[in-house]
């Protein structure tokens, strides 16, 4: 196997500590090697004693990186970056007007937290606007959007073969409303499992290179296919490194001496209240 004894139990130790500490439902993670695929690491919380009873509350037994899916959020707003670039939609100097802070689109209104106003796609990543990506969506054609997300992967079942893997889901863009396409940028309208939002981010360290996901150590060269230019896929890289930065949506996420790029994503979940 491709699982990394070390790190995983580092992360194992990471994650029962966040479940704990924020009395979470669930937490999970996935740490892949972006160059072979690999699966180094694969942690879920709650967790369960394999020599204990195998009985199954609250999905203890779930693999719930490959098997459980959610709608993605802010982490999608990359990718409408890189596609923009791709596309010539958005250049590396452009810069979108989010003024007065929201964006109407039919009867729906898209808002950011605080009016941005002109900003440059850095600050479009680093702050998360919705109402910057969802512009930047809608100035590309809804099947150039759409075939850019199938091609990371999202919405099909990765080449794991690991039993009960979901597929997540990404509607066809023939079906698709304004204001789906616009919610897209946001990550709402689809659904992904972190297998594949991982999987997805490996092509941005990949310099976009799609290298399939494995739990199976690889011991020849793998065939990646390119999905993103390397020219795109290292300057939203980069731009990502702001995130983590001082007026980032995640600076605590910073580590002295190295460099870190990240990403929030943050949705509504719906209940039995709505």
């Amino acid at each position: 196997l491709t699982l990394d004894q070390w790190l995983q139990y580092q992360v194992e130790k990471v994650i029962e500590k966040t479940y704990v500490e924020f009395k979470a439902k669930a937490v999970w993670a996935v740490v892949q090697h972006v160059r072979t695929g690999e699966i180094l690491a694969m942690v879920n919380q709650p967790g369960f004693n394999p020599n204990s009873n195998r009985s199954n509350p609250g999905g203890r037994l779930r693999n719930r990186a490959v098997t459980d899916v959610f709608e993605p959020g802010s982490t999608i707003k990359p990718f409408v970056v890189a596609a923009a670039l791709d596309l010539g939609k958005a250049q590396l100097d452009t810069e979108i007007d989010t003024a007065p802070g929201f964006l109407q689109v039919g009867n729906s209104r898209i808002k950011d937290h605080h009016n941005l106003g002109k900003i440059s796609l850095t600050t479009l990543l680093g702050r998360s606007s919705n109402v910057g990506a969802a512009k930047l969506a809608l100035s590309m054609q809804g099947e150039e959007f759409w075939q850019t997300l199938d091609n990371l992967g999202f919405g099909q079942a990765t080449s794991i073969g690991f039993p009960g893997e979901a597929n997540g889901q990404l509607l066809d863009y023939q079906n698709w409303t304004k204001l789906d396409h616009a919610i897209l940028a946001f990550g709402y309208g689809m659904s992904v499992t972190a297998l594949q939002l991982a999987q997805a981010y490996a092509v941005l360290a990949n310099d976009g290179m799609r290298i399939p996901a494995t739990l199976l150590k690889q011991y020849r060269g793998v065939e990646g296919v390119s999905v993103l230019s390397a020219e795109s896929a290292r300057s939203v890289r980069h731009m990502l490194e702001s995130v983590v930065l001082p007026g980032g949506t995640a600076p605590q996420a910073s580590v002295t001496a190295y460099r870190v790029a990240g990403k929030t994503g943050t949705v509504k979940k719906l209940d039995a209240n709505g």
